[in-house]
C-alpha cells in the first residue's frame, strides 16, 4: 500500500538523518540553497527529514490516520490510478507547500525547513472534502467537532501565523499544503465539490 510506503520511507531517511548531520544539511529545504546552488531536489527532499522524534511521529500518526481514508476513497473513485492520484496529492503538498517560503527566502542563507506538514496538510484537506461531516476528536477539546469547522479553524490560525512569522513553525507550508489539497482533490473529480456542499447541508 503506497501510504505505508510513504511512512517508511520518510521514517528510515529521518532517522538516518538522526545520526547525519551530513544527511540533515543536504536534504532540508533551503530557498538560498535552491536559487544560487541549483540544487532543487530541495523542493521535496526536505518533507523526508523530521527535527526529532516528536515532530516524526506526530507527522506520521496523522498522515496514517487521515491518510487511510482518502486512500479508500481513492481506490473506490479512481481504481487503477488510486496510486498515481495519491502520490501526486502527497508531492504535490511537499512542493506546493514551499513554494511561498522560497519567494520569500531564496535570498535568506539562513532559512531552512523539513518536516512532511505540508503534505500531511494536503492529506487530510483532501479528507475533508471526501468527509466535511465526519467527526473530529481533538486533543484539546473535550467534544468531537465537524472536519469542515475543524478545516476553517485550522487555516485561520495557520495564515495568522504565518503572518506573524514569531515561532518555528512552518505555518504558510500548513495552510497552503492544506489548499493543494482541497484544489487537487476537486480537480481529479469536479463531482466532489457539490458532493462536498451536499454533505454540509447535514450540518445546517
Amino acid at each position: 500500500m503506497i501510504l505505508y510506503f510513504i511512512i517508511v520511507i520518510t521514517v528510515i531517511i529521518s532517522l538516518i538523518a538522526f545520526n547525519r548531520r551530513d544527511w540533515f544539511d543536504k536534504l532540508r529545504f533551503s530557498a538560498y540553497a535552491i536559487k544560487h546552488d541549483k540544487q532543487g531536489w530541495r523542493f521535496v527532499s526536505y518533507a523526508f527529514l523530521h527535527a526529532d522524534w516528536i515532530h516524526l511521529l506526530i507527522n506520521m500518526f496523522v498522515l496514517y490516520s487521515f491518510g487511510e481514508v482518502v486512500w479508500a476513497y481513492f481506490q473506490y473513485l479512481f481504481a487503477g490510478k488510486a496510486i498515481l492520484y495519491f502520490l501526486l496529492l502527497y508531492l504535490g503538498g511537499i512542493i506546493f507547500s514551499v513554494l511561498i517560503d522560497f519567494g520569500m527566502h531564496k535570498n535568506n542563507p539562513y532559512y531552512t525547513a523539513v518536516g512532511a506538514s505540508g503534505a500531511v496538510s494536503a492529506v487530510v484537506f483532501s479528507s475533508i472534502i471526501l468527509m466535511p461531516t465526519a467527526k473530529l476528536y481533538l486533543f484539546f477539546i473535550p467534544v468531537p467537532i465537524p472536519a469542515v469547522i475543524f478545516g476553517i479553524l485550522y487555516l485561520i490560525y495557520s495564515a495568522y501565523q504565518g503572518r506573524k512569522g514569531r515561532d518555528n513553525v512552518g505555518h504558510n507550508a500548513h495552510f497552503w499544503g492544506a489548499i493543494f489539497g482541497v484544489v487537487f482533490t476537486i480537480i481529479l473529480k469536479p463531482q466532489l465539490a457539490l458532493l462536498f456542499f451536499e454533505q454540509l447541508k447535514e450540518l445546517f
